[in-house]
Order: structure tokens, then sequence, then C-alpha cells
């Protein structure tokens, strides 16, 4: 299953909404539904929104501003103004020249994610591997396979997975909707924790990796990644497990130096005070919601990449 594909004339993707309980594909025609898609996350994941940002400046068909418009959808992500500016530096060239780029994106995030898989996983000491892991970085964030979970499926490709603890993910549960649909898919044995129950089963010794992926890595290391990320770097510190940041090379923003200078995306109020679109919170509550943290570099044991392993 591809999660994002450029098909008869138009976008294909999945609405990641809709699952588990429904696999619905939509089609996008436009930069406006593209964008509504990003927005509303129905096609989410950092690599995946590279390839929607290069497949949505063919749907611009060259007009700036709804180029510009893609490009700002979601701030965080680096991958979707990467992928923007990929297929928008072919303009002068004509439409059929800015697809051909598009589809080397799609295409080259396939292969980084097998090489990322492979890479990660000759990493990784031992067998019968205890991983942990937070939101979504499966397939669904990216074409095929994915990064932090493509990690886990070739360890359990090789028979070296002993079990996955995936986070729930609040507020929206990408880790219990998607991680957990694409886990039970490929066969990984998997259990669904609480987020906040993180880091005290690292203290309890139940985990021999922490995987993650990563929205925007900054020059010198620090990670933005799905919120929670920074609890369990600090938990994985103290036990003495390892943490390893998961993502092809072109999340790695040179123009951002550190993690200070990364724009941490606030969702509004509403993610949090509803669940599943039923209210748990009084009338007039107030909430405040960063969809990501950044975890400093001096946290993290690896960076793999689908070229090379940096140890911050």
């Amino acid at each position: 299953m591809r999660t994002i594909d450029w098909v008869d004339g138009a976008v294909e993707l999945v609405d990641q909404t809709r699952l588990p309980h429904d696999r619905v594909m939509l089609r996008v025609h436009t930069v406006d539904e593209l964008v509504d898609a990003i927005r509303r996350l129905a096609v989410r994941g950092a690599p995946a929104l590279g390839v929607a940002g290069a497949l949505g400046v063919v749907l611009a068909d060259g007009d700036p501003a709804q180029i510009a418009r893609l490009r700002a959808a979601r701030p965080t992500a680096v991958n979707l103004a990467w992928g923007v500016d990929q297929a928008a530096a072919h303009l002068p060239e004509g439409r059929e020249a800015v697809l051909a780029a598009a589809l080397r994106v799609r295409d080259d995030d396939i292969a980084a994610c097998r090489a990322m898989g492979e890479r990660g996983a000759d990493l990784l000491e031992g067998d019968r591997l205890r991983i942990m892991t937070v939101c979504n970085t499966g397939g669904l964030a990216a074409v095929e396979r994915g990064t932090a979970l493509g990690v886990v499926q070739t360890l359990h490709e090789r028979g070296r997975l002993a079990e996955v603890l995936a986070l729930e993910t609040r507020p929206l549960l990408q880790g219990a909707r998607l991680t957990t649909w694409e886990l039970a898919r490929m066969g990984a044995p998997h259990r669904l924790i609480a987020d906040s129950a993180g880091p005290y089963l690292l203290a309890k010794g139940e985990v021999d990796a922490v995987l993650i992926g990563a929205d925007r890595i900054a020059a010198n290391g620090d990670t933005a990644n799905k919120i929670g990320s920074y609890a369990l770097a600090l938990g994985a510190e103290r036990a003495g497990v390892p943490f390893l940041v998961v993502a092809p090379e072109s999340t790695i923003d040179q123009n951002t130096p550190s993690g200070e200078h990364i724009e941490i995306e606030d969702r509004g109020a509403e993610e949090i005070v509803s669940l599943a679109g039923v209210r748990v919170a009084p009338e007039g509550t107030q909430a405040l919601n960063p969809a990501f943290d950044v975890t400093p570099h001096d946290l993290i044991t690896a960076i793999v990449t689908d070229k090379r392993v940096i140890r911050p």
C-alpha cells in the first residue's frame, strides 16, 4: 500500500483521519483540497508531507500564490517546504518537468525508507529487541515502510523483534489509531500504552531501545518530533537505553542552527478539550496544544538517515 501517489492526473492519498475503522482513498485535484488534507492531518508524517508538497506544485500549475500557501500549510515539518522547493525548481522547464521532479521525490522516499530500515536494524545490537515508539512513523508517515517503524519492520523480518510498546500519542492518538494498525498488518507483536507510562516502563527495564521519527532536525542535531518525545529521551537517558532518531537527510535543516529556532505549531484548543469529537472538558476551558517538542542533541544516541549514522 502506498500512502500517497500520483494516479491518473491527481494526488491519491489515504485519509488517515478515517483509520483504523475505514480505509478511504482521497483523490485530490486542487491545491485547496491538498492544503485542507494537510491541515486536518488526512496526510501527515514528514516524508509523506515532502511528497505531498512536491505533487502539490504540479496541481498549482505555476501559480506562485498557491505554491506559497502550500509551502506554509504546516510550519514545523521541514519536509513539506523542502518537497515544494524540489518540484518548484523545475517550473521554468514546464509542467512535465515539475511532475517528473515530484515523482523523483516519491521514488527517493521509497528508497530512503528501505535504507533507513536496514541501517537502523544494523545499528541496534541484540536479538528479541523490545522497542518503544511514539506517534506514527510507518508507511502512513511516508510512501512505504516509513522511518522509525521501518526499522521495526526490518527487525521483525529478520526475526529480531520481541515486542513494540507504542505510545497512544495524545491528543490525536496517532499511536493508538495508526501505529497499532500498521503493526498488526505486518504481524509484529505489540502492546499499546498510555503516553505517561513510557518513562516509567523505561525505568523498569522493559525497553531495549526507543525509536522516534523527526519533523525537523536542526544543524546541531536538536530534533523536533511529536509531543512526548522529549519525555522519552529523558527516561531513556536515565535508564541507559539507546534513543534513536530515524529520518531522511531531507529532514535535516542546515538553515536552523538549533532547536530553539524551530517554530512549534500550536494546533488550538479543540484537540485537547475534545476526544474523537466528544467534548471532555467543561465549556470555556482554555488549552495549550503544542504539536511537537524538541529533544536536545545531547540526549540523542544516534540519528539514522538514509545516507549515514550521525552521533550528535
